[in-house]
């Protein structure tokens, strides 16, 4: 018995060793543990958690590596600077969660549930979201270049001052939206509904609005329309036009630099 014993405290040893390389380096599949509302800062996850019961946990500055916690439950959960290294969120219910300046590099968000999130600052470069909700979210002052939120109802949202240089806003709802002060060069809001959002400041230099509804938006000013283009299905508020874009045309991202650089090739 004693021997046993020995033996089965060993093997728990060594399984706890093992476990905690694994989800430092996000190797072979492991699975999330958590004993209580809060989880040690830094802590780490990777390897497989499909559906996993996170809500309302306190995750700061946690470390998602190569994970996949798709439809995992996060309602509520605190993750302000996490970071998000090609991991896979898709169908995740991140509603009333905080991910202050998170880190989304190579993240899959897709038909997740971000309403009232918060994602101020976050570093979202070419992040998925499509088909993502985003009611009421904030995205204030975050860096979302070429990024995906095609098909995104982010009715309410907040995208003051973001950047999204190239981001593909396409078939999505953003009524009521704010994209105050925001950069949208190069970016594609086609066939996408703007009614009551606010563009005032906004930067639109070869944007494409080609079937967007904008007619009850906000703040857009020829000036602004001057610097995009459209269609003949672009819809715009009274004494506004928009030029034609250019068949084929098409942007291309050369550098994620804190000013990013891009180049139209037709």
């Amino acid at each position: 018995m004693a021997k046993s014993a020995v033996a089965l405290s060993a093997r728990a040893a060594a399984a706890l060793i093992l476990a905690s390389f694994v989800a430092i380096l996000a190797a072979p599949p492991t699975y999330a543990r958590d004993e209580g509302l809060d989880t040690p800062r830094l802590f780490s996850f990777g390897g497989m958690c499909l559906n996993c019961e996170l809500s309302g946990r306190k995750l700061p500055a946690a470390r998602f590596i190569g994970a996949n916690f798709s439809g995992a439950a996060l309602v509520g959960a605190d993750l302000r600077g996490a970071s998000f290294f090609g991991s896979d969120f898709a169908g995740a219910d991140l509603a009333h969660s905080d991910l202050t300046g998170a880190s989304l590099f190579g993240s899959n968000f897709a038909g997740a549930n971000f309403t009232l999130a918060n994602l101020s600052g976050i570093q979202g470069h070419g992040v998925t979201f499509t088909g993502a909700t985003a009611l009421r979210a904030s995205f204030v002052r975050a860096n979302l270049l070429g990024a995906d939120l095609i098909r995104v109802d982010a009715r309410d949202a907040q995208f003051t001052g973001a950047e999204m240089v190239g981001v593909a806003l396409t078939g999505g709802r953003f009524d009521g939206a704010s994209f105050a002060r925001a950069n949208l060069d190069a970016a594609t809001l086609s066939g996408a509904s703007f009614a009551g959002a606010d563009f005032t400041g906004a930067t639109l230099i070869h944007a494409n609005i080609g079937g967007a509804d904008l007619v009850g938006a906000r703040g857009l000013t020829q000036e602004q329309l001057d610097q995009a283009c459209g269609a003949s299905t672009t819809r715009l508020p009274p004494g506004l036009i928009a030029r034609t874009c250019k068949a084929g045309a098409h942007v291309i991202i050369m550098s994620h630099g804190v000013s990013p650089r891009y180049v139209v090739r037709y």
